[in-house]
C-alpha cells in the first residue's frame, strides 16, 4: 500500500531527528563552551629563558586532558599572556586574562613581583589561581594554591650538605633585590645561624642588573667557606655564573634559583653548581619516564628541557581538573574548596595541597654535571612546607 503524503512527511521528520540526535551525540563533548585556563608567564624579561618550557608543559597537559575527554565533557582552551617577568606586565596580562578573556582559572609560573601584582586582580575577578613557581614563601590569598617549593623545603639540603660534607662554617649570600631574593636569603641566613654557621656577607643586585663583579670582589676579600645565591632565575643566573667562573673563585656554590633547563643552556659555566629542587629529569619513576616520553613525542627537536619551573605547571592542570570534577562544576568558590582536597601522582611523585595551600614534596639535592644534567646526591621524602597560610579559609 502506497504511503500517504502525511506519512511521508512524518517519516522524513523522524529520519532528520534520528540524524540530528546522532550528530548531537557524536559532538556532545564539543557542544559546551570550552573551559578557558589562563597562563601568564614571562615570555620577555628575566624569565624568558625558562618560559618556553613552561608553555610546552601547559600545552602537553591540555592535549592529554582533551584527548581523554576534557573536563566534565568540556574541552580545555589555553589563553597565554606575557607578564614581562614583572609587576607592570603582570597587571596588563591579568587584566586581559581575567576581565577580557574571562578565563575560568589561572595556572602560572611567574616571578614574585608578577605574582604579587596579579593577586589583587585574581581576587577581584574571583578566579582560582594555581601558582606553580618555587618562591620565598608565605604569599597567601583565598584564591591561590601553590604547588612549588618554599624555603622551608629547599634551603636545608644545600646548607646541611655544605656544613657536613664540605666543612663550611662561613657563608656569603648574594641575590637579586626583590621579594624572592631577599625572602630566600633571609630564611637562609636564619637557618645557617640556627645550625651553627656564620653569614659573613650579604649583597644584592637590582633585578635588572647585570654586573656582579663588584660583589664578587667583596666575596674574594671575605674568604667565605661557601657561596649561596638567590636570583630572579633565568638570565640573572646565566650572567652570575659566567662572571663567577671568570673571577676564578672556586668555593662551593649553591644556587637556590637555578633550574635544569637554564643549566643546560649555560654550558660549562654551570658545572659544579649545587642545587636543591623537587623535580629533575633524572628522577627514576614510571611517571617521570612517561612524562618525558610524551614531551619528546609532542615537541621533538623543539623540546625545551623539562625542569623545576615547567613540570609543576604540567601537574597543576591535572590538579585543577581533579578539583573541577570533585566539585562537579567550574564555579570558582566550589573549585577553590575542592583544590584543598585533591591530589595528583605525577613526575615528581604524589602532590596534595595541604591546609595551608601548599604541598609536601620530595626534595632532591643535586650537582650540575659537565653536560648540564644534574646528578642527584640525596633525596628527602615528604618534606613539609611549614605553616605558610594557616589562616586562609
Amino acid at each position: 500500500m502506497k504511503p500517504s503524503k502525511l506519512q511521508m512527511i512524518v517519516g522524513a521528520v523522524g529520519a532528520v531527528s534520528i540524524v540530528a540526535a546522532a550528530l548531537a551525540s557524536s559532538t556532545a563533548s564539543y557542544a559546551a563552551e570550552p573551559i578557558k585556563i589562563g597562563v601568564a608567564v614571562g615570555l620577555s624579561g628575566a624569565n624568558s629563558v625558562v618560559a618556553p618550557a613552561v608553555v610546552q608543559s601547559s600545552q602537553l597537559a591540555v592535549d592529554e586532558i582533551n584527548a581523554a575527554g576534557g573536563i566534565l565533557g568540556r574541552k580545555v582552551q589555553l589563553e597565554i599572556a606575557d607578564d614581562a617577568s614583572g609587576a607592570v606586565g603582570a597587571q596588563k596580562a591579568y587584566d586581559t586574562l581575567v576581565f577580557q578573556k574571562n578565563v575560568d582559572a589561572v595556572i602560572s609560573m611567574e616571578t614574585s613581583a608578577a605574582r604579587n601584582a596579579a593577586l589583587p586582580i585574581v581576587a577581584r575577578g574571583k578566579k582560582p589561581f594555581i601558582y606553580t613557581s618555587f618562591y620565598e614563601g608565605k604569599s597567601c590569598s583565598p584564591w591561590m594554591y601553590v604547588n612549588g617549593w618554599v624555603p622551608d623545603q629547599q634551603v636545608a639540603p644545600v646548607v646541611d650538605y655544605f656544613e657536613k660534607s664540605k666543612g663550611a662554617k662561613t657563608f656569603y649570600l648574594i641575590g637579586n633585590d626583590y621579594a624572592f631574593g631577599r625572602g630566600m636569603l633571609d630564611f637562609t641566613a636564619k637557618y645557617i645561624t640556627l645550625h651553627g654557621g656564620t653569614v659573613i656577607g650579604e649583597e644584592y643586585l637590582p633585578i635588572d642588573g647585570t654586573d656582579w663583579t663588584p660583589i664578587l670582589s667583596k666575596i674574594r676579600s671575605a674568604h667565605p667557606d661557601a657561596l649561596i645565591s638567590a636570583t630572579a632565575g633565568g638570565a640573572p643566573n646565566v650572567a652570575l655564573a659566567k662572571q663567577l667562573k671568570a673571577s676564578g673563585l672556586t668555593l662551593p656554590y649553591g644556587n637556590l634559583a637555578i633550574d635544569e633547563g637554564t643549566a643546560k643552556s649555560m654550558g660549562d659555566v654551570a658545572t659544579g653548581i649545587y642545587m636543591s629542587g623537587s623535580y629533575l629529569t633524572s628522577i627514576d619513576t614510571p611517571e617521570n619516564s612517561k612524562f618525558l616520553a610524551a614531551m619528546r613525542k609532542r615537541f621533538g627537536k623543539n623540546l625545551k628541557t623539562p625542569n623545576e619551573l615547567s613540570e609543576p605547571q604540567y601537574e597543576a592542570f591535572f590538579l585543577y581538573k581533579a578539583a573541577v570534577e570533585k566539585a562537579g562544576t567550574t564555579d570558582p568558590d566550589k573549585v577553590i574548596k575542592a583544590l584543598g582536597q585533591v591530589s595528583f601522582d605525577g613526575p615528581r611523585g604524589p602532590v596534595t595541597m595541604d591546609e595551608s595551600r601548599h604541598t609536601p614534596l620530595a626534595m632532591r639535592l643535586g650537582q650540575i654535571q659537565t653536560d648540564g644534567s644534574v646528578k642527584i646526591l640525596q633525596t628527602f621524602t615528604d618534606v613539609d612546607p611549614g605553616k605558610q597560610c594557616p589562616n586562609i579559609k
